[in-house]
Parts: structure tokens; C-alpha cells; sequence
């Protein structure tokens, strides 16, 4: 009898042992201001599967040490009911979940734990780039060595730079850039190879809209002139009648993105002459209207013949 109880109060223990509590001031029972390194490690450790969200049964986990760790006696997380975790989920995800996807991304996260400012002003677009066009330019610019990867030392002064923009002052300690730059690649490397390629650096540098994911472009609607003008007045940047240089990697960009999640520069470089020798591409680097409106075209067609019964 004796043996049972004291079994049983251990697994009360065990179930009281909450993750979050460590990140709560005694006293006030308030979040602390996590470091860098204590944000990867609650991401790391909800995030079980290491697919770069917390979603399902991590997310259940998350919520419900979350919100019991900030009781001021040690309940267990299994104290927050079925119908308790449905109503908190519903609310939680309605104001962080940004993207509606039903999960959270590192990005979501970091709006709702308090963090270091100018770590959290890495999380912080407040003005996502206009397009795939600059995305294009600021590649160029830290990808120095011409690699086609984003590497730690150049993830380090396009994270100084990000920095001194946002607050406009240069007060980063060297130590603090090279902890925030092993984080960033912690959380933004999928394939844990050291550097950033090209898909996960636009993960970490968001565009405001891959144009080329609206429903004209999927065969739902007929294509307009209109459509095809404003999509070329969208990549050509300078206004010069043609989509060259790094407007054409743009453009190339997001439209790989609608066939391939993970990609790198060779993919993209491929990709364009794929999709240029289509089009009865010239060699001095540019393309126009027509060429564009030839690429469209196909992309609708493309898209309407995936979709299940069609013709």
C-alpha cells in the first residue's frame, strides 16, 4: 500500500517537472527575457521532430506547460482539461498564428516570448521586401565569395547590417553578433550544412507576396493583358522595357518556388536556362513582354493540368 502511494506521488512529480517554469521570475511568475541561446532552447525542445514548426501534440505540450508553468504552485501541465487546451488553442492561435496554418513558426514564437531587443528585432520585418527582385540584390551583396551560399561570416555582417538599420546605432557586441549568427543558422539551416542556401535565406528575409501564387496564374481565370503588364512592372524595377540581371533572378525565383520548397543557386541557375531556352531566349541577358507573357502561358496551362479533372 505503502509502495503504491509513494509511486504514485513520483509520477506526480514527474508530471509537475514543467519546461517553461525555468524561464519565469519566482516571485511575479512573469516570462524573463530570454537570450538568444534560451530561445533555441524552448524551440528545440517543443519542437520535437525538428521540422521547423511546433504544431499537433508539440503544440498541445507547449500550450499547456505554458500556461501552468505561470501558476504559483507546481501543478501539472495535465491540469489544463481537453476542453480548456480547445478554447486556449483557438485564442492563442488567432492572435500569434500570422500565417493561419495552424502551427507555429519560428517567427510566431519569437513575437510571443520576450526576448533581448535586438534579437527580437532579427524576427521583426516590419516592411517584408517588396519583391524577389530586392531579395535578388541583398543576396548578391553578402553572398561575397560568389558560392551561391550564405556562409557564417556573411550571415554575420548581413545580420550587423540588419541591425545598425533597424536602430540606427552600431551597439552589437561581437561576441553577441556571433551568438545570434549560430542561432540564426540553428534555426534557418534545414540541412544543418553550415551555411544558409537560397530557400533559407528567403525564409529568414521574407518577400511580401510571391506574386506568381495568385489564382490567375493557376489556370482559375483567363490571363489579361493587364495581368501580364502588371507582373512585368513588377520585376522590371528600373522601368527600362526588359527584366534583366538581378530582376530576372527574381522573377526565376519565384517561380521555382511554386515547383520546389528546397532550393539552391545551382537549382536556380539551372532552372533559368530551362525555362529561357523555352522562349527563344537572346543572349544579352534580358526578356521581354512577349517572352514573359510565352512563360505565364505556360505556367497557367501547367497548373490546369494538374488540377484533378481537367480535360
Amino acid at each position: 500500500m505503502s509502495f503504491d502511494s509513494t509511486s504514485s506521488k513520483k509520477l506526480n512529480l514527474d508530471k509537475a517537472n514543467n519546461f517553461m517554469r525555468q524561464f519565469r521570475d519566482p516571485d511575479s511568475r512573469e516570462l524573463k527575457k530570454l537570450s538568444a541561446n534560451q530561445f533555441m532552447e524552448v524551440w528545440s525542445h517543443y519542437d520535437r521532430d525538428g521540422n521547423g514548426y511546433i504544431e499537433g501534440t508539440e503544440l498541445d505540450g507547449f500550450l499547456k506547460e505554458f500556461v501552468s508553468s505561470a501558476n504559483f504552485i507546481d501543478v501539472s501541465p495535465d491540469a489544463v482539461s481537453d476542453a480548456m487546451l480547445v478554447e486556449l488553442k483557438a485564442c492563442f492561435m488567432e492572435a500569434y498564428d500570422d500565417n493561419q496554418d495552424g502551427k507555429i513558426d519560428i517567427r510566431e514564437l519569437a513575437q510571443l516570448l520576450p526576448m533581448e531587443e535586438n534579437f527580437l528585432l532579427l524576427f521583426r520585418f516590419d516592411n517584408p521586401l517588396e519583391s524577389s527582385v530586392e531579395f535578388m540584390k541583398i543576396w548578391r551583396e553578402y553572398d561575397t565569395d560568389g558560392s551561391g551560399y550564405i556562409e557564417a561570416d556573411e550571415l554575420k555582417n548581413f545580420l550587423r547590417d540588419l541591425l545598425k538599420e533597424a536602430k540606427k546605432i552600431n551597439d552589437v557586441s561581437e561576441d553577441k553578433l556571433i551568438e545570434y549568427t549560430d542561432t540564426m543558422l540553428q534555426v534557418f539551416d534545414s540541412n544543418k550544412d553550415g551555411k544558409l542556401q537560397l530557400s533559407e535565406m528567403a525564409k529568414l528575409l521574407p518577400v511580401k507576396e510571391n506574386f506568381l501564387c495568385r489564382q490567375v496564374f493557376k489556370g482559375a481565370t483567363k490571363l489579361t493583358k493587364d495581368d501580364i503588364e502588371r507582373v512585368f512592372s513588377l520585376y522590371d524595377r528600373d522601368n527600362n522595357g526588359s527584366i534583366e540581371n538581378e530582376e530576372l533572378r527574381g522573377f526565376l525565383k519565384d517561380l521555382l518556388e511554386l515547383v520546389k520548397k528546397d532550393y539552391d543557386a545551382q537549382d536556380l541557375l539551372e532552372f533559368e536556362e530551362t525555362i529561357l531556352q523555352g522562349v527563344e531566349y537572346s543572349s544579352d541577358g534580358k526578356i521581354s513582354r512577349k517572352q514573359l507573357t510565352m512563360i505565364l502561358l505556360a505556367l497557367a496551362k501547367h497548373h490546369q493540368e494538374e488540377e484533378p479533372g481537367s480535360p
